[in-house]
């Protein structure tokens, strides 16, 4: 179907082209419709002839293959021959052609004319020709770079939390084997991360109350997990409405104040902090480091995020991180 559509736009532009000359030139001359016809129709065609020669054949087969030699050798003659047909089609309508004001026109003067106009369509066949080899080579490559960075992203999305699913079912593992009160609701939480992680964040962006939900639901998993001895300073500053975010991006740096950070200090707790406008957002983590992994409060987490930050938000992000000696903080800032 798409190659029905290029033949026809060809095809009605050169029809358009063709008719309004024809129009144009024998309503502003003395010139005869015969005269006319025979000039636009007769010539025109063998000049589209040249063009498409020019544009599917020669250039495909040498001048794209940098053949620059053997083009130019098939090309002079085509001019040639072509020029001399189109004199012997003159011949068929001398009257009409090769008379101008009462004087017979030679053959090199009508020649000259003729090879002048095959110059102007092999020139515009040329140009026509490396014009959309361009913006196809412009699309391919923009095409192979979106997959490119569809499978970074995938790749990188993939990597996000396989451990906090371990660690979790050995918790409510745990819980089940202790017959605790609290498995139900620790399963209800894992089955609405793991719902939100399958199934509800497989777009490019969701809205932000459903991300702030998920975060929610694992800060309370993890609370569970440590026997409501957690200790978290959680806040939301602003209004949440139709903002939209790219998924899973904030929750690699909660999980990383979990993984390192200590949580069952009441006078020192996790701090998540989130201010959020129509068009910002402002996210700020602080938690006191373990003091057998003071080095490692980054880890790969941290490093996953941040390419999708460079991927995702080029140029609308900033994130700073503060790694102190007994302490380790980051906030992001982030243009919706």
């Amino acid at each position: 179907m798409k190659r029905g559509w290029q033949i026809f736009w060809h095809v009605f532009f050169w029809v358009s082209v063709l008719s309004f000359f024809v129009w144009v030139i024998h309503s502003n001359t003395k010139m005869s419709w015969a005269q006319v016809l025979i000039y636009f129709l007769g010539f025109g065609l063998i000049n589209i002839g040249l063009f498409y020669l020019n544009f599917l054949v020669y250039i495909p087969k040498f001048l794209d293959k940098k053949k620059f030699r053997t083009y130019t050798l098939i090309l002079i003659p085509t001019v040639i021959v072509l020029g001399i047909g189109k004199y012997g089609v003159a011949l068929l309508f001398k009257p009409y052609i090769l008379v101008e004001k009462g004087h017979a026109t030679t053959f090199v003067s009508y020649f000259l004319s003729t090879l002048i106009s095959s110059l102007v369509f092999i020139f515009l066949s040329t140009v026509l020709k490396f014009t959309t080899d361009w913006f196809l080579n412009e699309r391919v490559q923009r095409d192979l770079e979106n997959q490119r960075l569809t499978a970074e992203l995938s790749f990188l999305k993939s990597q996000i939390n396989p451990h906090f699913l371990f660690n979790s079912l050995n918790t409510i593992y745990s819980l089940a084997y202790q017959q605790s009160e609290t498995t139900p609701e620790a399963v209800l939480k894992l089955s609405e991360i793991m719902r939100y992680m399958l199934y509800e964040c497989n777009d490019n962006k969701v809205d932000l109350d459903k991300e702030l939900k998920y975060l929610q639901n694992y800060i309370d998993l993890q609370k569970i997990r440590f026997a409501n001895k957690a200790f978290i300073d959680y806040s939301v500053i602003g209004e949440v409405d139709h903002q939209r975010i790219v998924p899973l991006i904030l929750i690699s740096f909660v999980e990383n104040a979990f993984k390192h950070g200590v949580a069952n200090d009441p006078e020192h707790p996790i701090v998540l902090a989130l201010t959020v406008t129509d068009t910002k957002l402002n996210f700020y983590v602080h938690n006191k480091k373990h003091q057998h992994n003071r080095d490692a409060a980054g880890g790969i987490g941290l490093n996953n995020v941040q390419r999708r930050l460079n991927l995702l938000y080029p140029g609308k992000y900033n994130l700073t991180i503060h790694n102190g000696e007994d302490t380790y903080s980051c906030e992001l800032s982030l243009v919706l």
